[in-house]
C-alpha cells in the first residue's frame, strides 16, 4: 500500500492565501479533504488547526484539535467545520498567535473570548457550538483563513510581532 502523502502549506507571500474561499455545496470527497487537512495539520510542528486555503484549497473548511495545544484547555476534540460562520462573539483577551503560514513569526491579536458558531458537518447538517478561551481563538484564527485574512493583519501594533524561535509552537 502506497503512503499517502501530505501537502504542502502554503507560505507568504503565496497570493492564494489572501483569496476568500468558496462555499462548499456537496458532500462529495468531504471524507478525503477532512484526510488531508488532519494529516497535515498533524504533521505541522504544534499545529492546532488548519484552514483548507492554506493547502491551495480554497474551500471554506477547516480542522481544528486543541488537544494538541500546549497548555491544556477545554475543548470540543477533533473539529470539521464545512461553512463555518460566527454567529455571537463576547469578551476580548490580547493572546499570542502564530500560524504554519506564516512560520517566521508570533505576535499578540486581540479576539473574541466567548464565540457562537454555527457550521455544517461532513454529511451538510447544520450544527452549532460555543468555544470559549484557547479552542474560540483557534477557531476565529482559522475563519480568517477562509476569508483571505492571516493573524498578522489583525496585530494592532508591529511592535507586538516577534521573530519565532525554533522550539515554539504554532497555532
Amino acid at each position: 500500500m502506497e503512503a499517502e502523502t501530505t501537502p504542502a502549506i502554503l507560505t507568504l507571500p503565496d497570493p492564494r492565501l489572501r483569496q476568500p474561499s468558496a462555499a462548499i455545496t456537496s458532500s462529495e470527497g468531504l471524507d478525503g479533504l477532512q484526510q488531508t487537512l488532519t494529516r497535515a495539520m498533524m504533521a505541522g510542528p504544534g499545529g492546532v488547526g488548519i484552514a483548507a486555503p492554506q493547502l491551495g484549497i480554497p474551500r471554506r473548511a477547516v480542522v481544528i484539535d486543541c488537544r494538541r495545544a500546549r497548555h491544556p484547555c477545554p475543548n470540543h476534540g477533533l473539529l470539521f467545520l464545512i461553512n463555518p460562520r460566527i454567529t455571537a462573539r463576547s469578551g476580548s483577551k490580547p493572546g499570542r498567535e502564530g500560524c504554519l503560514s506564516v512560520p517566521d513569526w508570533v505576535a499578540t491579536v486581540r479576539r473574541a473570548t466567548r464565540i457562537t458558531l454555527h457550521y455544517q458537518d461532513s454529511s451538510l447538517e447544520e450544527r452549532q457550538l460555543e468555544a470559549t478561551g484557547f479552542e474560540a481563538r483557534v477557531i476565529q484564527h482559522e475563519i480568517d483563513h477562509l476569508d483571505g485574512i492571516l493573524f498578522i493583519d489583525r496585530v494592532t501594533s508591529t511592535r507586538d510581532m516577534i521573530r519565532r524561535m525554533a522550539a515554539d509552537t504554532k497555532l
